[in-house]
């Protein structure tokens, strides 16, 4: 399996990349330039892509190289996949001489067999880059290739820059990766890369806008450990994240602003969940603390002006102060999609992600003397304890509804959300009718108590536009009287939820 660390870097600093002394000193020999030409072969309807794989012919000077690459994931920047590659004459795949090479048994040695793959192959995009090479030894003994790509992707007339390093881990540890990713970090700013060249030029081909990406199920082990559940769930957490980032830089959609920060929420959930066994070190806590705050700004003022504004024109005047206060907070919203993307681009970002991959992969937690004992733990009583701790303390939230104040309504709505997030990180474990009614009335009642949350948020971010904007002081008066009067009937609904989910039985 190809394990590589992926990084995206600025043309402009790869001068400066050539010439780092790290480089220059875990170096086993000086550095070599290769011109590389590579071409992606699939057939008319991408079936090679649609079953997660991609084929390429690469030209080094006279040599042509075949690699078909497939499965595999790809999480904190760090990409691992299976290959399997073969010299071939020319410029064209030679399938025969890959089916010799993948397990009969792998779902792609199927493919690779079917005559409608065969027959219909033909080139779909290409790369032209200039690769620069290091071959890395570590202190500890990894070795790992260095490779920066400068170049583009060409599809018909379409293009788009190529500007990349690529850490290959040769033998060793992975979390090595990200320690070397970190120490070039300091000295040159760099973004995790989460898409494969071959990704990307898919996507150049066949352009689509880019969608936000909702969580993944978790599939976890019945038979599995603590441990291991631990990181299933945290990977699928980060993946969200990641995979939302390119929308709130590049689009300032709010979508995938807040599918993003739910991925960062679920992270939250899990570490909540998992907290008698693992800990998140205090300066990745504060990072981490510093990005859902980014992201909440944002989303907050996404759902006033989207939402809970527009949900007044039913009791007043769709014009008037309704429209002026609408137009301030979508101005406000910009802003605060601007300060979001920022955030991201920034290098605190990249070193959190890093940071993240590195605990994670290294089962950073035991550095930190956790009990071996609880982390190999059986995980279905594990997971039978905290549905039931949740659902206990769901119980206890909800009997303080009737005529609870908008801070108690807050702590029911945290335990709802923790709660769902808690039954869907296991639900793998269960059966799915065990499974369904809690969630859905967990949603529910979330959705409800969220509603509630929103009007209080809705008078915070109402009392900072006062203070920037007082020329709409009269205009926000009567918006607040109006989300005031629709606030005060979401008890009622809130409490019949609760009984309707407090019918349902937990997972077990």
């Amino acid at each position: 399996m190809e394990i590589e660390l992926k990084l995206l870097v600025r043309p402009q600093d790869a001068a400066t990349l050539r010439e780092l002394p790290l480089l220059q000193q875990y170096a086993a020999a000086p550095a070599r330039e290769l011109q590389m030409a590579d071409t992606y072969f699939d057939t008319a309807r991408h079936q090679l892509k649609e079953a997660g794989a991609g084929l390429r012919v690469r030209r080094v000077g006279d040599d042509y190289i075949q690699t078909l690459k497939a499965g595999g994931d790809a999480n904190a920047g760090l990409h691992r996949r299976y290959e399997w590659e073969s010299k071939v004459p020319g410029p064209q795949p030679d399938l025969p001489a890959l089916r010799t090479l993948v397990d009969r048994k792998a779902p792609w040695s199927k493919l690779l067999r079917a005559p409608a793959i065969e027959n219909t192959l033909a080139p779909i995009f290409q790369s032209k880059v200039t690769r620069t090479l290091w071959d890395l030894r570590l202190p500890d003994g990894d070795r790992i290739e260095f490779a920066l790509d400068i170049g583009k992707l060409e599809c018909g007339d379409e293009a788009v820059p190529v500007s990349e390093i690529e850490l290959e881990l040769k033998s060793g540890n992975a979390i090595h990766l990200f320690d070397l990713a970190l120490a070039l970090h300091e000295k040159v700013p760099m973004q995790i890369g989460t898409m494969s060249k071959a990704e990307r030029g898919y996507s150049l081909c066949r352009p689509r806008p880019r969608a936000a990406t909702g969580s993944a199920p978790v599939q976890l082990a019945k038979r599995g450990n603590v441990e291991q559940a631990f990181k299933t769930i945290a990977a699928s957490c980060l993946a969200q994240v990641q995979a939302n980032a390119a929308g709130v830089v590049h689009d300032y959609d709010s979508e995938s602003l807040h599918q993003m920060r739910v991925g960062l929420r679920r992270l939250r959930s899990a570490l909540d969940v998992f907290k008698d066994v693992v800990q998140l070190p205090a300066d990745l806590q504060q990072d981490v603390d510093w990005l859902a705050n980014e992201l909440g700004n944002a989303r907050d003022w996404d759902v006033l002006a989207g939402s809970t504004l527009p949900l007044l024109a039913s009791d007043m005047p769709a014009g008037g102060p309704l429209l002026d206060v609408n137009h301030a907070a979508l101005d406000s919203g910009r802003d605060a999609h601007l300060a979001a993307a920022a955030a991201i681009n920034s290098p605190r970002y990249t070193r959190l992600m890093l940071s993240l991959g590195r605990w994670m992969f290294g089962n950073g937690w035991r550095e930190q003397g956790n009990g071996k004992s609880r982390l190999d733990a059986p995980l279905p009583a594990f997971a039978g304890k905290v549905l039931r701790r949740a659902h206990k303390r769901m119980k206890k939230r909800g009997r303080a509804l009737p005529g609870a104040s908008p801070d108690t309504l807050h702590r029911a709505r945290i335990a709802a959300k923790k709660a769902r997030y808690a039954t869907e990180f296991f639900a793998s474990l269960y059966r799915g009718k065990q499974v369904r009614p809690v969630v859905k009335a967990l949603a529910a009642l979330q959705d409800e108590l969220g509603r509630a949350n929103d009007a209080a948020v809705a008078g915070r971010l109402l009392g900072q536009l006062e203070n920037v904007r007082h020329d709409l002081a009269g205009a926000i008066a009567p918006v607040r009287a109006a989300l005031a009067e629709r606030a005060a009937g979401s008890g009622g609904r809130a409490r019949k939820l609760w009984k309707r989910y407090s019918a349902v039985k937990p997972p077990r």
